[in-house]
């Protein structure tokens, strides 16, 4: 699938760095010719003449090497590509890259590019999760750049779990393909994906929320991503990874939510599968409410912003299809059509959240849902699954509605 592709991977300094000799491997195996550019300290990690001796090739690390240099090779190599591959990115990578750095000959490279970039992040949890990290990868990611992971799981560091494992080999091949051959139902849409709680203050510590653990709304953006869409996700506060092939927008607020999908606007459909909450605090406390043994402080709302009701009555930038979600403990049709009315979205996915739905575990929070899909014309009944399989079924629809792309006018 990736024959006579030409791929430059840029190899950071990280313990994963170890992976990427086997993603030399797997993107040989599927006819890429792979070049490799290693930063100083990823030489630290794996060696030159390993990644030589597997991609067959002259492997790159210094910018200023007489023999690459004499035809300003930087260029060449950054032009030469068909894609460029940067695994692992560290914290440090990402930094630089967001930054205009081009201070070494990986640097130079990704500046001097005009092609596609896709990069695997990989570092501590901590680092992943810092405010310059999650900032610099946003910047790059509305630069274009297109990230895959990083994954959940354990550290080089013992005792240390969470974001920031840099994704499979084969998960990094995928993702390339999706960039340099793209294809499936999907391709050429992008689909505008809201998911997860938001959080509304009421003090620095305390806030409003609805529990969602968005399992379903991240399903629902990798299922997309998968059928050959540009995939947006608006993200509350979850913990789960970013979907891989998806440029994820993190936010914590209904009104910060908002922001993000009308910036993320126009898109072809938008699937507001987030549990927005209704209300927010009039008046958020600057510091903490105390307990002083006096009277209970009253709690003012205020009604936060429609998201769904907002952009399904855009005049000029509605998306083609609109798509709600109504979480239901009794009456759970009859409400959520007359939702689907009273919103002006075209269609709503409805599930019973109550205690006598009978998913294991429960819908918010679980990995089951059983939903009613509810149009203008029809309601049906889709059996219990997997919130990836209820995923896949809402994005089957969502592509047999659109039809191919060149037969829509």
């Amino acid at each position: 699938m990736l024959a006579q592709k030409r791929i430059l991977l840029i190899i950071g300094g990280g313990i994963a760095a170890y992976k990427s000799l086997d993603l030399i491997r797997r993107l040989s195996e599927r006819g890429a010719a792979v070049r490799v550019v290693m930063t100083e300290a990823a030489q630290h990690f794996v060696t030159p003449l390993a990644a030589g001796a597997l991609s067959h090739d002259r492997v790159f690390t210094d910018l200023f090497d007489r023999e690459a240099e004499h035809d300003i090779g930087h260029i060449r190599l950054s032009r030469e590509a068909d894609l460029i591959i940067v695994a692992p990115a560290t914290a440090d990578l990402l930094a630089k890259m967001a930054h205009g750095f081009a201070d070494d000959l990986a640097t130079c490279v990704l500046l001097a590019s005009d092609k596609k970039v896709l990069v695997a992040p990989a570092m501590n949890p901590q680092m992943w999760a810092h405010a310059a990290t999650r900032r610099n990868a946003a910047r790059l990611a509305a630069d274009g750049v297109a990230f895959v992971g990083p994954n959940a799981g354990a550290m080089a560091e013992r005792g240390e779990n969470g974001p920031g494992r840099m994704a499979e080999p084969l998960e990094i091949v995928a993702a390339a393909a999706r960039l340099l051959v793209p294809s499936g139902p999907l391709t050429g849409r992008h689909i505008l994906v809201t998911s997860g709680p938001t959080h509304e203050p009421i003090d620095p510590v305390r806030y409003i929320a609805n529990r969602s653990s968005g399992k379903q709304g991240h399903a629902i953006a990798a299922a997309a991503a998968r059928a050959g869409a540009q995939v947006t996700l608006v993200s509350g506060p979850v913990n789960l990874p970013d979907p891989i092939g998806v440029e994820v927008r993190h936010v914590e607020s209904a009104r910060d939510m908002l922001a993000a999908v009308e910036a993320a606007l126009p898109a072809d459909a938008a699937v507001f599968a987030a549990a927005v909450a209704d209300w927010r605090a009039a008046s958020a406390a600057g510091e903490k409410m105390k307990k002083d043994g006096n009277a209970i402080p009253p709690l003012a709302l205020a009604e936060n912003p429609d998201i769904l009701a907002t952009v399904s009555h855009l005049s000029n930038r509605r998306p083609r299809l609109v798509v709600g979600f109504a979480a239901e403990t009794e009456n759970v049709i009859a409400y959520a059509q007359a939702k689907r009315a009273r919103k002006g979205c075209d269609w709503i996915v409805a599930n019973d959240v109550s205690q006598r739905s009978g998913i294991p575990g429960g819908v918010m929070g679980g990995d089951s849902n059983a939903v009613h899909f509810i149009t203008a014309e029809a309601v049906e009944h889709w059996p219990e699954a997997s919130k990836t399989e209820v995923a896949e079924r809402l994005v089957a629809r969502i592509a047999a509605t659109f039809g191919p792309l060149e037969t829509v006018s």
